[in-house]
């Protein structure tokens, strides 16, 4: 039996499609094993799928001053140790990486071991952790065609992102039975990144009198944001994170508000949903998401709202003419090329393996 390590975490996004690939890899007969943190968001979605879960340490590479610089490097030793002793036990045919901290001491120590390993990047560059983990890759899938112009020639392989298929199967007839809406308005879908968004969630209730009067909202908080004063209001549900009715609440919904993660627009184009994003600000991140962003909305996908920008007028007259024009934006998604993301990089996968 042929065996892989997938690897990757940090946030639901850098795990996702690892997930998605998992129904592949075991139709191909793979006996699949999962590195991840010890207590990272990945290990709570992996488990589901009984899959054999390792922890190991994990620091963070930041690009700002903090104490915890000082100790997060002994951690990433510490991990890239564990790692080793675990691919030397495990001996995989081929590591599949998706990403985050957590991933750099595997693809490195899979080298070390001659284990041919394939990394993937979803955004429009490689972010820190995929930079340091690119030198130790056999192969680099991407997502966009612009991310090619960042990688190495001979590694790079545009794949686009892989997408779990049970979100193509959703009800929309127990996605309103499950929030108790109704059929008599259309239906906002706000999900602000697995992690929940302060400026997305303050947003969105500062206008929340307003959506109301015409449409009916589905909020997505995070974790320990939700707004208990807004509990019992009419035609408005919320809830901190949502697993298996996901796919329901995106088949009810009729437009979407979202951060622009590259996961998360990636599904909207595979569902063609017309979607407004509020990217993360480039003051608290590399800008990935201002650059996914804007090449949705330069191919005609999205709209696009910059956290800077976010007044309470102007985020109403960009829903209402997402709204208006939304048969423009599902029209021009569905003219998307798309990528068989999931056969490509199995494919590559079953060649790596050999």
């Amino acid at each position: 039996m042929k065996r892989i390590i997938l690897t990757g975490g940090g946030t639901a996004g850098h795990v996702t499609p690892n997930i998605a690939l998992i129904p592949g890899l075991k139709e191909l007969g793979y006996d699949i094993h999962y590195i991840g943190s010890y207590n990272g968001i990945e290990k709570n979605l992996i488990e589901q799928f009984q899959i054999p879960y390792h922890g190991i340490a994990s620091g963070k590479l930041r690009r700002y001053f903090s104490l915890q610089n000082f100790t997060d490097p002994f951690r990433v030793l510490k991990g890239f140790g564990e790692a080793k002793k675990l691919i030397k036990t495990l001996k995989p045919d081929v590591i599949f990486s998706k990403g985050g901290f957590v991933s750099v001491p595997v693809v490195i120590a899979g080298k070390q071991c001659h284990i041919p390993t394939i990394i993937h990047e979803s955004d429009m560059t490689p972010g820190l952790a995929n930079k340091l983990a690119i030198p130790s890759a056999t192969k680099v899938c991407c997502n966009f065609p612009e991310t090619l112009n960042h990688l190495p020639k001979e590694k790079a392989v545009l794949t686009g992102l892989p997408i779990r298929e049970e979100l193509l199967s959703g009800n929309r007839e127990a996605a309103m039975k499950f929030c108790g809406l109704s059929c008599s308005k259309p239906v906002i879908l706000i999900i602000g990144g697995s992690l929940g968004s302060v400026v997305v969630n303050n947003a969105v209730r500062q206008v929340l009198p307003e959506l109301l009067k015409n449409f009916q909202v589905i909020h997505l908080c995070g974790k320990g944001k939700l707004d208990e004063s807004l509990q019992n209001l009419d035609g408005y549900v919320q809830f901190e994170y949502i697993k298996d009715e996901l796919k329901d609440l995106f088949a009810l919904a009729d437009i979407v508000i979202s951060r622009a993660g590259a996961n998360a627009i990636c599904e909207l184009l595979a569902l063609h949903k017309p979607n407004l994003l509020i990217p993360l600000s480039a003051k608290a991140s590399r800008g990935d998401q201002i650059l996914n962003a804007r090449s949705f909305e330069h191919q005609g996908y999205s709209i696009v709202l910059e956290e800077e920008a976010l007044e309470p007028s102007v985020l109403l007259d960009a829903i209402q003419k997402l709204y208006r024009e939304k048969d423009a934006y599902i029209a021009n998604m569905k003219q998307s090329a798309g990528h068989n993301s999931i056969q490509t990089i199995l494919g590559l996968i079953e060649e790596a393996s050999k």
